[in-house]
């Protein structure tokens, strides 16, 4: 098959159309992750795919991550559901990358949208390849080579995720199973060679190799830098859509502006490798 691609912005983004994601052919899956590769981002309108199916299609890009903090679909624990009613979802309003927090960081995130509001509950992509080239080139030198510290706790504090008896517990064994990671803060994608930022405000608590006033500063000016409007593409989603992105070499932002609505949201996130 060939798909219909429709580029969105010239960083990042494409919308793929005249396809059913529940009822592909084998060379479709190959086509797709090329685009994906290309793209970065890629959405597909008002699929019909099940929990199952969103298990499937995901799987067919690799093993899939269970997150050990939000809850899972109740008979397809490698679904996560983001649901705004009842669970803290406000860590998804800031920019970041997926469980860079384990030692091979999610390799992609398939997310389709299951209840929305009347308006807002927008979702913004930024490429991290766009914004490592666009550094200068003494400091892309100056990055390369440097380390960073990625904490789950920054996202998932004690205060907002152990209020009872059962959520301590849980976090406690995240904490555990989960410690503090080291990743290259420029890492090489494992397919297209490009360099790209792997530092963002999720997950990144500090620089190794620099002072504490010096990893502070650099930090906050490496996500200003990262999430400039020129890198980014934001969705406006319908009921059923997909998005597909390259967790290696973006980041995300979920618009939390709906608020008393509700959002509900399910993902399935594909293990990648270890960055280098």
């Amino acid at each position: 098959m060939t798909l219909a691609i429709t580029r969105l912005t010239p960083a990042i983004g494409a919308v793929v159309e005249n396809v059913s994601l529940s009822d592909l052919r084998d060379d479709a899956y190959a086509e797709i992750e090329r685009a994906l590769i290309e793209h970065q981002v890629l959405f597909f309108r008002e699929q019909t795919l099940n929990p199952w199916q969103h298990r499937d299609f995901a799987a067919r890009f690799g093993q899939l991550h269970i997150h050990p903090i939000y809850p899972s679909h109740p008979e397809v624990p490698e679904v996560m559901v983001l649901d705004t009613a009842v669970t803290d979802v406000t860590d998804n309003a800031i920019w970041h990358t997926d469980v860079t927090f384990t030692e091979t960081p999610s390799m992609g995130g398939v997310l389709i949208a299951r209840v929305l509001p009347d308006s807002g509950g927008d979702t913004l992509w930024s490429s991290t390849t766009a914004a490592y080239a666009a550094l200068s080139p003494p400091m892309q030198r100056f990055l390369q080579g440097l380390t960073a510290t990625h904490n789950i706790l920054q996202s998932f504090p004690a205060e907002r995720f152990g209020r009872s008896v059962e959520a301590e517990a849980r976090l406690e064994k995240a904490k555990r199973n989960n410690p503090p990671v080291s990743h290259p803060v420029i890492r090489t994608h494992p397919v297209s060679g490009k360099k790209a930022l792997f530092v963002q405000d999720g997950f990144t608590t500090h620089i190794n190799e620099l002072t504490a006033p010096e990893s502070r500063a650099l930090l906050a000016m490496l996500s200003a830098h990262s999430t400039r409007p020129e890198f980014t593409v934001r969705w406006k989603w319908r009921v059923g859509d997909v998005a597909f992105w390259d967790n290696r070499v973006t980041q995300h932002y979920a618009v939390d502006d709906y608020r008393p609505a509700r959002r509900v949201m399910n993902r399935a996130t594909i293990i990648g490798d270890r960055p280098v």
